[in-house]
C-alpha cells in the first residue's frame, strides 16, 4: 500500500488533482491512440470498442465540462411548475434550457443532461475538426484525424479541469460514482417487492444479451465482397506523377515492339478474398481475328508463367519483361490470371481475371 502511494506522489499535482471523469476521458484517448497505432492490436475488435466512444462522446463530454464545470441538480417540481406558468404566460414566450428546466436558472446542467449534451455535441465536433483537416496539407486520413481530435480532447479536459479548481470545492461538479454503485446494489439485492425482482432480472437478461450481440458483430464481423485485383503498371518516367512507392504508374504501356525486343512490365495482383490464395498468371502473345463481334485466337505463344501465394489484403508486384517474336499489327498481349493451377486448356473463358495490351511487333 505504501510503495502504491509513493508511486502515485511520483506523478505531477496537477495530474493527481485531475477530477476522475476527466482523468477516464484521457485514459480513453490515450488507449484509443494505443490501440489505433500499435500493429499487435490495430487489427482487433477492441480498435472499434475504444473508437467509437472517442469518437462519439469524449470530444463533447471534455467540451460540456470546460463550459459547465459547476455541479447541476436536476429541476425541482417548484422550477417545472414556473415554468408551465410561464408557458400559459400571455406573452407567448418561454425560456427553457435544453432539457426543458428553466433557462437561467444557477442549478446548472446534471449528470444525465452532460450526457445527452456530450453526445449531440461530439456528433458536430468531430465533423467540424473534419472539415477544418480537409482545407489542410494533411487532409482527412487517419494519423491528422486522431492528432486533432486528441488534441483537441485534451486541450478541452485541461481548460475544464482548471475551471473546476477555481469553483469552491462544494460547487464543483462530481460524478457520483459512490451513491451509483450503492443505489443499483440496493436495487438489485434489496428491491422493494417482487415485481421489482423480476423486472431486474429482466432488465440483467437483456443488458448481457445486448452486449453480446454487440460483441458479436465486433468480433465476427461479415465479410465484404470478395475480389482479387489484377492489373498492370510501368516504370514512371521523370517528372511523372507516381502512383505509389514503387515509383510505378497505369500509364505510357509498350505498344510497339521490335522481334525479340525485351520491353519490361509490372503486373500486380491484390488478395481481397479473405482468405489465402494461390495464383497463376500466364502471359501470351495472341493473332485475333474478329468474327460476328467476337474476338476469335488464331494463334498464341505463351510468354511468360508465374507463380504466387497472398494472404488476404497481401499485395504482389512482379516487375519482368516481354519480347513477342509473333509479328503483326494489333496482336494482343494477353494477361491471364488463375486462382491456383491452370487448365489445359488457356484462355479467357477458364481465366479468373484477364487484362491486356494491343501492340504491333516489327520484324527485326
Amino acid at each position: 500500500m505504501s510503495r502504491r502511494r509513493d508511486l502515485w506522489l511520483l506523478l505531477p499535482r496537477p495530474v493527481r488533482r485531475l477530477p476522475a471523469d476527466l482523468a477516464a476521458m484521457l485514459a480513453v484517448v490515450v488507449l484509443t491512440n494505443a490501440v489505433v497505432f500499435l500493429p499487435i492490436v490495430r487489427e482487433s475488435p477492441v480498435r472499434v470498442v475504444l473508437g467509437l466512444p472517442f469518437v462519439l462522446f469524449v470530444p463533447g463530454y471534455v467540451f460540456i465540462a470546460a463550459l459547465f464545470p459547476e455541479a447541476g441538480q436536476p429541476p425541482t417540481q417548484e422550477a417545472l411548475a414556473e415554468a408551465e406558468a410561464d408557458d400559459g404566460d400571455d406573452s407567448g414566450y418561454s425560456l427553457k434550457g435544453p432539457l426543458g428546466g428553466p433557462l437561467g436558472s444557477d442549478r446548472g446542467i446534471d449528470g444525465i443532461e452532460r450526457v445527452a449534451l456530450a453526445f449531440g455535441l461530439s456528433i458536430a465536433i468531430t465533423p467540424l475538426i473534419g472539415l477544418a483537416l480537409n482545407f489542410t496539407p494533411w487532409g482527412i486520413r487517419l494519423a491528422p484525424i486522431m492528432v486533432s481530435l486528441s488534441g483537441f480532447t485534451v486541450v478541452m479536459t485541461a481548460v475544464a479541469a482548471v475551471r473546476r479548481w477555481e469553483l469552491p470545492e462544494d460547487d464543483r461538479f462530481v460524478v457520483p460514482y459512490r451513491e451509483w454503485l450503492a443505489a443499483g446494489r440496493e436495487e438489485v439485492f434489496e428491491p422493494s417487492s417482487r415485481t421489482d425482482a423480476v423486472l431486474n432480472v429482466a432488465l440483467a437478461i437483456s443488458v448481457v444479451l445486448a452486449l453480446g450481440s454487440v460483441g458479436y458483430a465486433i468480433a465476427v464481423p461479415p465479410e465484404g465482397e470478395q475480389f482479387s485485383e489484377f492489373y498492370l503498371l510501368t516504370e514512371a518516367e521523370d517528372g511523372q506523377e507516381v502512383a505509389n512507392a514503387e515509383g510505378l504508374v497505369a500509364d505510357n504501356y509498350p505498344t510497339n515492339f521490335t522481334q525479340g525486343e525485351e520491353r519490361s512490365l509490372v503486373v500486380g495482383i491484390g488478395n481481397q478474398e479473405h482468405e489465402r490464395a494461390n495464383y497463376t498468371v500466364v502471359v501470351e502473345i495472341q493473332r485475333v481475328d474478329i468474327v460476328d463481334n467476337e474476338t476469335v485466337v488464331r494463334e498464341s505463344t505463351e510468354l511468360r508463367r508465374f507463380r504466387t501465394t497472398l494472404a488476404h489484403n497481401e499485395t504482389w508486384h512482379r516487375q519482368h519483361t516481354v519480347a513477342p517474336r509473333m509479328t503483326g499489327e494489333n496482336l494482343r498481349l494477353q494477361y491471364l490470371l488463375y486462382r491456383g493451377e491452370p487448365p489445359e486448356e488457356i484462355d479467357t473463358s477458364t481465366a479468373y481475371r484477364d487484362l491486356h495490351l494491343w501492340v504491333n511487333v516489327s520484324s527485326a
